[in-house]
């Protein structure tokens, strides 16, 4: 408590000891100014506070390893506390029922294969029949030239009498005979280009079936890819939330981890401090483990929204406060290097710059070695 004050208080003592035996009145006048007199005081020394701390624990970012199908556990590869890498295998779920169904995708799509030769045959003899009946066409149409000219030469011997009229008419009927067959073979070439078409049309379902089979496989092959667990990426395996055997539903956890390389201390400030606090600006970290040495973080977030802070970090009077939640982060480099010294749930104090010029408390420890 400062000087100033202490002398304010020692007269207003004084003056009260005198006064008191006289009137109450006094008395109750002479307590409503020392209580102003602490308040100012204190309220002084807060605004002139350029490092302030506050209580928290060490937290992680923690990722749920979920299945993404309903399944059957069959194997878990890792346990607790174990650290795995991005990409490691840590869990499998049963796929026998899902390689029966991907046995029969694989059979549908040789059905569907078989169909696609079958109609590529099928096209091959329609448009061989028609080349048959475009040669037909051909013939039928040279006959019906030579008809039509033989029966003019004989319709002009039967004028002058050199051949019977009968072999003229006779000759008549043989063009139209031969036009008739032209005209038929005509139509048979019509029907063999619907026939054509249909057969076609039979090829390009065959093909969009084998289509769907494969889609169908690469479904099912995803499934399988799905049913086995991989890690994220680097990080800690925290709890094993299920074990072999266990039946777990779509979305179902099987496996916490935290990444190591995330790593931050929650804490709560009055309104008055966070307003003064810079984003990215400097923190210390003294955690209750470890009270010789501090470790170097800065403030990554802020929270936009007051709250009373949690029990378990501030006393029942601090409790009745609006706060708002502060992150101090620890760099990922200095994590790395000390990979397996990282615990969450450590509990510790941070220490942050109101103002960047300020300097950290001479009894503040020294930084960890980076």
């Amino acid at each position: 408590m400062p000087l100033l004050l202490m002398a304010n208080l020692h007269i207003l003592f004084s003056i009260g000891n005198a006064a008191v035996k006289k009137t109450p009145v006094i008395l109750s006048v002479l307590f409503v100014v020392i209580i102003g007199i602490l308040v100012n005081a204190f309220i002084s020394e807060t605004d002139d506070e350029s490092v302030v701390s506050g209580n928290g624990r060490i937290e992680a970012t923690e990722i749920g390893l979920s299945a993404k199908v309903a399944g059957r556990i069959e194997e878990i590869y890792v346990n607790e506390g174990e650290q795995v890498e991005a990409g490691t295998l840590v869990a499998k779920l049963d796929t026998a029922t899902i390689n029966s169904q991907l046995m029969q995708a694989k059979a549908q799509r040789l059905q569907a294969q078989s169909a696609v030769e079958a109609a590529k045959m099928a096209v091959a003899q329609r448009e061989s029949e028609k080349a048959a009946l475009n040669a037909s066409l051909l013939q039928a149409e040279a006959e019906m030239k030579a008809a039509v000219a033989h029966a003019k030469r004989t319709s002009e011997l039967a004028k002058t009498g050199a051949v019977s009229q009968q072999l003229a008419e006779d000759n008549l009927t043989t063009v139209d005979s031969a036009k008739a067959a032209v005209n038929a073979v005509k139509a048979r070439l019509t029907a063999a280009d619907a026939t054509i078409e249909a057969t076609k049309a039979q090829l390009e379902s065959a093909k969009a079936a084998v289509s769907a089979a494969d889609a169908t496989i690469a479904q099912i092959l995803s499934e399988m890819d799905d049913m086995q667990l991989k890690a994220p990426r680097d990080g800690r395996i925290q709890y094993r939330v299920a074990e072999p055997g266990e039946v777990v539903a779509a979305g179902g956890r099987v496996l916490s981890m935290v990444d190591l390389t995330d790593v931050y201390m929650t804490f709560f400030l009055p309104a008055s401090q966070v307003g003064r606090l810079s984003i990215g600006g400097e923190a210390r970290i003294v955690l209750d483990a470890a009270q010789d040495i501090a470790i170097p973080a800065t403030i990554s977030y802020v929270a936009d929204v007051a709250q009373f802070t949690p029990r378990s970090v501030e006393t029942q009077s601090e409790r009745e406060k609006l706060m708002f939640r502060v992150k101090a982060k620890i760099p990922a480099s200095l994590l790395k290097k000390h990979l397996n010294k990282v615990k969450t749930g450590l509990p510790g104090v941070v220490w942050v710059k109101l103002d960047d010029g300020a300097e950290w408390p001479d009894d503040l420890p020294e930084l960890v070695a980076q």
